[in-house]
């Protein structure tokens, strides 16, 4: 009796007390597994064919010894570029041998169940931080982009929100932003972004154009 059997992605014609080399398999030498994608079966003159595989059907087998098969040399050359390449290869394999062959009322093995701890956690939504949504600070003479950030950072992100913050508490911001903002003049940020506010655009930009760089004097 012999049997054609998957294992470990190859096909092979195996019977009893056969010993087989196959892809290196999960397993101690002397462990007991089995194979149940049997794709045929011949007793005698009996053949069973699967569609694909034939159910029921199951090819119980021993780990007898994990070794390495022979090396493979591989070799690389680039004609006329001076190129080459010789590396060597062996495949890790399994060798087992075929204890029995069952051709029906096997009982197909299930993966094992998962613990408690392996239990997958459901995953949970993060939820993504809702900025506030904020006026273009930039707007405001003598603010450019970094100095925006740096008072969006401190809770400024509308017009109203810079209107109603001292000229001090500006300074404060800019001082330990470091050197190069510490010389900024925010004096008049709070008056500009108090036009903006309440929506006199035209009135600001009359300010603005008679006042380089947003510096009253």
């Amino acid at each position: 009796m012999y049997a054609i059997v998957e294992i470990a992605g190859q096909q092979f014609k195996v019977a009893k007390d056969q010993k087989v080399f196959v892809h290196r398999l999960a397993g101690e030498e002397g462990d007991k597994i089995s194979f149940d994608k049997v794709l045929l079966a011949a007793d005698g003159e009996n053949i069973t064919l699967g569609a694909p595989a034939i159910d029921g059907a199951q090819v119980g087998a021993k780990i007898t010894r994990h070794l390495k098969g022979d090396k493979v040399i591989v070799f690389k050359k680039k004609r006329r570029k001076g190129y080459r390449v010789k590396n060597g290869h062996r495949q890790s394999l399994t060798e087992i041998i075929i204890e029995s062959i069952v051709t029906s009322g096997a009982k197909k093995s299930e993966p094992k169940a998962k613990t408690k701890t392996e239990k997958a956690a459901p995953k949970k939504e993060t939820a993504k931080k809702s900025t506030p949504k904020g006026d273009d600070l930039k707007k405001v003479e003598g603010i450019g982009p970094k100095i925006a950030e740096l008072f969006n950072n401190e809770g400024i992100n509308t017009f109203a929100d810079l209107a109603g913050t001292e000229v001090e508490r500006l300074k404060e911001i800019l001082v330990a932003a470091g050197s190069r903002y510490a010389s900024k003049n925010p004096g008049s940020w709070p008056k500009q972004a108090k036009m903006a506010a309440e929506g006199k655009w035209d009135e600001l930009q009359e300010w603005q154009d008679t006042h380089k760089g947003g510096i009253e004097k």
